[in-house]
This record gives C-alpha cells, structure tokens and sequence, in this order.
C-alpha cells in the first residue's frame, strides 16, 4: 500500500454482480475454463461469496480460484468453498511480522498465517502461496519459504518483480529466476525439477521429502508470453490481453450500451489479435541475454542458444547498437554504447558488477575471488524490539583494542589511490560485528514516537527495516566494500528516556574472507537516519552521535571489544 494511500474508484464505475456473471458466461461460452478472482483485494467486496456461487453453475468452467492477501481467508472460506471455490493462492512477501507491516502499513501477519492453516485444514491441495522476491528486501527470506514446504502441502511460487513503474522499465529490484534457484540449490543441491502443462506460468521443483513444492514465476528473465492464455478484466469492466500493456478496452460500456452478445465477442476477438508476441522492449531484452553471459563462460555450450537468442532479437536494435553487441560477445563480453541510457544497464546477478564510466561492461571474471563455498547454509534476517527504561546508556562505554592494529592504509595502492582489498587469498572464518548509533530527538519527538503519534507510521518498525536493507546494500553505498553474503543481520531498537533517545543496535554475521564492521555500520546508520526523517517534521533539533564498533570477531588482524 503506498504511504499516500490510493484514488478508490467510485462504486458506481465498478462492474456490478450480474455484469461480472454476464461476461464470465460470455468467456466461459467461447471455450475459457479456469476464471480467477483476483485484485486489489477480492474478498473485501460483499458479494463475492454470490459471485462465487453464480460463477459455480456454469457449464463448462472447471476452476474457480482467488488471489487473496488473506487477511479475511479465515472468516470467509468455509463459505467460499461451500459455494464452489477450489482454488486458492495466498500473497506474502516475508515471514518476518515487523517487514510484513511496513508493507502492508498495519497488522495482520497472524491473520495471514491463520489463512494459510485454515485453506490446509479444509482440503485445499496444494495453497499456492505467491511470493515477489525484491532485491534489498526479501530475497534473503528465499530460504526460510522453501523451509516452510516442509511440513505443508503448500506451492510456494517465487515470483519475479515486474520492474515498471508508469509502464517505464526499473531493474534494481529485480532478482531473477536464475540467481533465485542457484540460491536455493547451495541450501538442497538435490532439488527435483517437476513437469509442468505447457500453458502453465510457472517452472516447478521439489526438495525430496518436502510435503509442498515451490515454483518459479519468470515473467521478467524468461518470459512465457507465447504460451500465455490468460485474459484480465479490471473491477471497473477494462479487458487487458496483457499486464503490461497500456492498451485497453471497456466491456463494461458496450454492456452497459445495450451491446450484443456477438458484438461483444466481436471486439474481445479484435482485442486478442492485438495482442503482441511479448511484453519487452529493447531494455527489458538485454536482460536473459546479459543474465547468460554472466552464468556461462565464453566457451561454454550454452552460448549457441544465447547467440540465437540475439539473433531473434537483433532486428529490434538500433544498427550502432546491434554492433556493438555483435563484436563483444565473440570476447565473452556484452558492451552496451554509451548512448544507452545509465539505467538500462543495471543488470545484477548474485555477484553485483560495478559501473564504469563511459560505459556498463558486463564480464564474467575468471580471476574473481569471489568464492561459493562461503556461502553460509541458512541466511535469516530477524528484527527485535525492547523498551529501556532509565537505563544505563550503551554508548557510554570505554574502548579497549584487543586486535592487531595495521602500520599502513590498505584502502591505498603505493602511489595513495584508492584501490580495493584483494581478499582472495584470505581463508574463510565465521565473522561477526555489532555497532551502535543514537538518536537525540528532544522531549516531544521522543514521546511522539513512544506513543507512536508520528505521522509518517511506525518510526521503530520502518527504522529496523531500514537498517536491515542497509546492511545488505553497504557494498553499493560505500566504494570499497566487497560485496559479501550476510547470513544473519539483527538491529534492535531501545528508548531511552533520560536522554530522549532512540538506541540503535545493529549486528551482522557471515562465514568469508572479510569482515561485517562496515556492514554493522551501516545498518545502525541507516536506521539513525530514517528516524531522523520520520521525526524531521516535528523537529529538526535531532543529533545522531555515537556511530561506532562496538566488537567484532574473526579475521587475521583478530577481534576487537569495545568494553
């Protein structure tokens, strides 16, 4: 839900019951079998227990399902499946309650999970539950949702995010299908690849043992739009033959115009033979070219499907760009011309690759340090909160060093330029490090956010999951960080009412060659300054003091304990 809320459409402009039943007996006429109700938020209309049950009696559909965010699943569907309902996929991007608020912007996790049991409990096989993976956000949860097939009939689908905002391509959220299933084959590299129907959206496996699967929607890295035999209607009556397009046309006026029967299914024809081959553009094109290339090297077999793969592509590239792209893949490169636009070059995988001036080379590195087996087992990311009272004050400690310090900068080369830590000589150890930050808001902000007055939400809620993303993305905000694998971040929030303050603690740990110090940091940071920007409206009197280290754990310059 966006922090301004939405534009509700009025009730009047919505598709009535009989006008939805109506065009479902249309569809269902011309051959569809499957009709799904989906959202917003289905289950917040009145009647849609009545519209289930209409849509029952039709002959010839054989599935109705819901797409739910299943925060009303409990009350509503015992009813639902007593009216027909017999399929059902639930929406739930974590399984951590404090980021499922931020999204959501209220309570409600429990209400979602009791859904999940109560759609098991009445027969349901399997629950589909569909999960967007978003880089900076969830995809460290990939784990903990596979874990959660265990014991579950349930269909966990891993759902790529569909970078466009005002139908302009955005990739720096996406994670791709690729890098999801690498992820979790280090976890159970004896995952089974299930069979699947050939107009289905989804690439399914299944952890041996496993009571429920997961599946993969790849909508953005390897698009089904050739067997795509979908078509949506919107609430207000608007027929899209595909998600991502603007084009558009209103059964609900011809309806309400007196159109025919044969008229209507006239211009639903035309607007199905409009539909186009596939919903990329250019931009979007370069994606599961680059993603190959940055999977496989030069030489590798899988090369001649990535070359026919341009090739079918090459025609939609301006001349100066088809070259450019011709003469490096020969070298295992993919360079994009300068005249390509920054942002259409954030290509990411499981290893971010760094921007070069001038122009964005993506290369797979043979001599890259970067090693797999570091990779700990089970990365968790977890939130906690407590309220200290009068207490003693954590950023009053004094330092002892316990480490070996170092006589010389290794940021530097010999010359004083700022060059990167070859770590690939270093051996792999469990590391660990905690920092903290406080917060100085003054009396009224401090009880505004006490109270939780601020307008802008939950300052302790969104400052934890602000400073868990900033963990994860140190390696981009700060030059020379390496971009490692975390595989637990921690970052607690206390008040402290002598001093009006907000105490950040943060803690990280991985298993690798360099350390979590500046990973540690960054997280109490960012959190420091999200509560500096939700409290900036009631005061601009707000000192953020005490940013530092307070341990760390493994290396070869040893620990460090600040007493």
């Amino acid at each position: 839900m966006p922090e301004e809320g939405v534009q509700l459409t009025p009730k009047s402009d919505l598709l009535t019951t009989q006008e939805i039943i109506t065009l479902a007996k249309l569809f269902v006429k011309e051959g569809v079998e499957k009709i799904r109700l989906t959202g917003g938020e289905p289950l917040i209309r009145p009647d849609v227990v009545d519209i289930v049950g209409q849509l029952c009696k039709l002959e010839g559909l054989k599935t109705i399902a819901v797409t739910t965010n299943g925060m009303n699943l409990t009350k509503l569907l015992p009813r639902l499946k007593e009216a027909g309902l017999n399929a059902i996929n639930i929406s739930l991007d974590t399984l951590v309650p404090a980021k499922f608020e931020f999204i959501a912007r209220r309570k409600g996790f429990h209400k979602v999970m009791e859904g999940i049991h109560k759609a098991i409990e009445l027969g349901y096989r399997p629950v589909k539950v569909n999960c967007v993976v978003m880089r900076g956000f969830n995809e460290d949860e990939l784990l903990g949702f596979v874990d959660f097939t265990k014991d579950l009939p349930l269909d966990v689908r891993f759902i790529e995010y569909m970078p466009f905002d005002g139908n302009k391509w955005n990739f720096k959220k996406m994670v791709s299908y690729r890098e999801m299933l690498d992820t979790v084959k280090q976890q159970w590299p004896e995952l089974e690849k299930l069979s699947c129907e050939t107009s289905s959206t989804a690439k399914s496996y299944k952890v041996p043992h496993f009571q429920g699967q997961i599946s993969f929607i790849t909508s953005m890295s390897e698009h089904f739009c050739g067997s795509c035999n979908r078509l949506r209607i919107t609430a207000d009556g608007n027929l899209k033959v595909c998600l991502f397009g603007n084009s558009e046309v209103s059964l609900r006026d011809y309806l309400r115009s007196g159109a025919s029967e044969e008229e209507l299914v006239q211009v639903i024809g035309a607007a199905v033979g409009r539909k186009k081959k596939q919903h990329a553009e250019p931009a979007l094109m370069l994606f599961p070219l680059c993603q190959d290339a940055l999977h496989n090297s030069p030489n590798s077999k899988q090369w001649g499907h990535t070359f026919s793969h341009w090739l079918t592509l090459r025609a939609r590239f301006p001349r100066q760009m088809r070259k450019a792209l011709m003469e490096n893949k020969l070298t295992g490169q993919l360079c994009l011309p300068r005249s390509v636009p920054e942002q259409q070059c954030h290509i990411t995988t499981g290893i971010l690759r760094p921007h070069l001036r001038g122009s964005c080379v993506f290369q797979k590195d043979s001599s890259s340090t970067f090693d797999p087996k570091c990779l700990d087992a089970s990365p968790v990311s977890q939130v906690s909160v407590d309220y200290q009272s009068k207490g003693a004050s954590p950023g009053s400690e004094l330092g002892t060093m316990v480490s070996r310090a170092s006589d010389s900068l290794t940021h530097t080369d010999e010359e004083g330029r700022a060059t990167m830590v070859d770590v690939g000589g270093k051996p792999c150890s469990r590391r660990s490090a905690v920092a903290i930050a406080v917060v100085r808001l003054g009396e009224k902000a401090f009880g505004m956010v006490r109270q939780n007055q601020v307008k802008k939400g939950n300052v302790v809620a969104v400052a934890q999951i602000a400073g868990i993303q900033g963990a994860k993305l140190t390696s981009q905000l700060i030059p020379l960080c390496h971009n490692i694998p975390l595989n637990h971040v921690e970052v607690s929030l206390s008040l402290d009412e002598d001093r009006h303050a907000v105490v950040i603690r943060s803690a990280c740990q991985t298993w690798g060659r360099t350390g979590v110090e500046m990973e540690a940091l960054t997280a109490a940071s960012l959190a420091a300054l999200t509560v500096y920007d939700m409290c900036k409206a009631v005061t601009h009197d707000i000192v953020i003091e005490e940013v530092k280290l307070l341990s760390k754990t493994g290396g070869q310059r040893g620990d460090f304990s600040r007493v």
